[in-house]
């Protein structure tokens, strides 16, 4: 799993609209998480920590803030 088990915090709450399709698959990765760390966690909650990590792996988005930060500085 890619995604490390959530740390403890107050959620906020988030309302997406999503396809039929990416809503099964959201709901999958639930369970998953669940079968790899042996606790529940809903979709709304995982949903932020997938945004992060994948914006945090995107190099393109990393080397664009390090541009902007060196361009304000």
């Amino acid at each position: 799993m890619k995604l490390a088990k959530l740390p403890d915090r107050n959620p906020v709450r988030l309302t997406i609209s999503v396809l039929p399709d990416l809503n099964g698959r959201l709901a999958a990765y639930a369970e998953a998480y669940k079968a790899t760390y042996g606790e529940a966690a809903s979709v709304t909650d995982l949903i932020p920590a997938m945004l992060e990590l994948f914006l945090d792996s995107d190099r393109t988005v990393a080397t664009s803030r390090k541009s902007e930060a060196k361009a304000r500085a």
